[in-house]
């Protein structure tokens, strides 16, 4: 509760040290100590949350617990590697870059409702108190059009989106006469109406597009190629991740019980992402457009926890969320050194820069879930619960190969470093600062594939 406060104040706080500081150097060390501060207050939530006993509040709107607390506090630390990463390629984007930190402090404050509402009416802030900080993100290199694009694109299919979700959250209320999410009458009888059901698929198909689903996905590679990378790279992890654990708190809380009902459309909507994800992938020559097909073909791995909806689904949801997040910052920060973002601008790099090329390896080797990485761990996790669960064996499988067809793509970039002759050009200098950064990250990446149950057992 205290870290949704905190978010609030402090990104009110960057947007008044816009009018005030002038110089970007102290823009971005005014706001990585404010994210550190903002990490304190969820630590010290963490630290004074019981675990066992859940608190309510604003008339039962939001309930906390110490798992979504903890997801906060993960969440908080990505976003605070993300800044110490990449807040040189902020600053070059535009002259707002204060801004550009006020709208994450508010990204993140939409992250907490989301990891905490208790209320359909919280969801629907939550996501968009989310949404609209990356509209304007997504739109703010005004000297490129195809982000201009972007911004406009994601903000057209965003609005469709959210009327979808407000028609369901309506049918919800209309057959159940209450928005709490743990309150909807059919929980306590076998009797489900036609608009309950109508309102449950409705709900599912705005937080599908939300999570960059098949066949919603469609927005994904426009939007996170045409928005500066800097922004693309807390677009495409915290946010996705925040939206994948508010997706799996509706449907396991509210409609876990009825999961007969919607499991075969799920596991249709899981199986078209896992494919499409991962095909598409295949023939992208821009390294940055297949990290956007890669991220739905994640998107795929996470809906086995929503499907699964047991205790292992939980801790997976957890797991994967940090793992690909590190993973996918450290990429983004690799790729934002680089001129060229097409595999061609890789050729060499093992020979011209050994240490950065290790780096990349680890987070390609992570995000295609090779063992001793987190991604190993993550997916072993989600696919361990949907085992658990019984039903969608052949889902499963299917998931298997999918995974292995990942693999191709991931592998390109790291063949492209060590096995070609080329000479990449840096966009920027690779400082022993930046190197530092991408250690902390790589070991994070690896300690999360040796250690998993530092993220699990809270």
């Amino acid at each position: 509760m205290k870290a949704i406060i905190a978010s609030t104040v402090l990104g009110v706080v960057m947007m008044f040290a816009g009018l005030l500081v002038k110089d970007k150097k102290a823009v971005s060390s005014l706001a990585i100590i404010l994210f550190i501060a903002l990490l304190g207050v969820n630590v010290w939530d963490l630290m004074t949350t019981s675990p066992s006993e859940p608190q309510s509040f604003f008339n039962n709107m939001l309930r906390v617990n110490g798992y979504s607390l903890w997801f906060n506090t993960l969440m908080t630390g990505c976003t605070l590697l993300y800044v110490m990463l990449v807040n040189k390629d902020i600053q070059r984007v535009g002259s707002h870059v204060a801004e550009y930190y006020a709208l994450i402090f508010f990204i993140l404050c939409g992250s907490y409702l989301l990891s905490t509402y208790n209320n359909m009416l919280m969801l629907f802030l939550g996501i968009e108190i989310m949404s609209i900080p990356q509209y304007i993100l997504a739109g703010s290199d005004k000297r490129n059009l195809k982000s201009s694009e972007a911004s406009l694109k994601y903000f057209l299919m965003g609005a469709f989106s959210t009327g979808i979700l407000m028609m369901g959250v309506t049918l919800l209320y209309g057959a159940t006469g209450t928005f709490n999410i743990v309150g909807f009458t059919f929980l306590q009888s076998d009797f489900l109406s036609p608009m309950a059901l109508a309102g449950i698929m409705f709900l599912m198909v705005a937080m599908a597009f939300k999570v960059s689903a098949a066949p919603l996905h469609m927005w994904t590679p426009d939007v996170y190629d045409g928005a500066p990378t800097a922004f693309t790279a807390i677009m495409a992890t915290v946010v996705k991740a925040s939206a994948f654990l508010a997706f799996m708190r509706l449907f396991s809380v509210s409609f876990g019980a009825l999961s007969s009902k919607w499991m075969l459309v799920l596991s249709i909507i899981t199986a078209a992402t896992l494919f499409v994800g991962n095909i598409t992938a295949v023939f992208q020559q821009s390294v940055k457009r297949m990290l956007a097909y890669s991220s739905i073909a994640q998107a795929g791995f996470m809906l086995f926890a929503i499907l699964a909806v047991n205790s292992t689904a939980w801790e997976g949801m957890m797991l994967y969320g940090v793992a690909y997040s590190v993973a996918t910052i450290g990429m983004f920060a690799v790729l934002l050194k680089l001129k060229d973002y097409t595999y061609d601008g890789f050729n060499g790099l093992a020979k011209k820069d050994p240490v950065l090329a290790f780096f990349t390896t680890v987070f390609l080797l992570s995000l295609a879930g090779i063992p001793l990485t987190g991604g190993f761990m993550a997916k072993y996790f989600v696919l361990l619960a949907a085992v658990q669960q019984g039903k969608i064996m052949w889902l499963v499988i299917f998931a298997l190969f999918m995974a292995a067809i990942s693999s191709y793509y991931y592998f390109r970039v790291i063949i492209a470093m060590y096995f070609k002759q080329g000479e990449p050009e840096f966009q920027s200098e690779v400082t022993s600062t930046d190197k530092f950064m991408m250690a902390i990250t790589t070991i994070i990446v690896l300690l999360l594939g040796i250690f998993p149950h530092w993220i699990l057992h809270v």
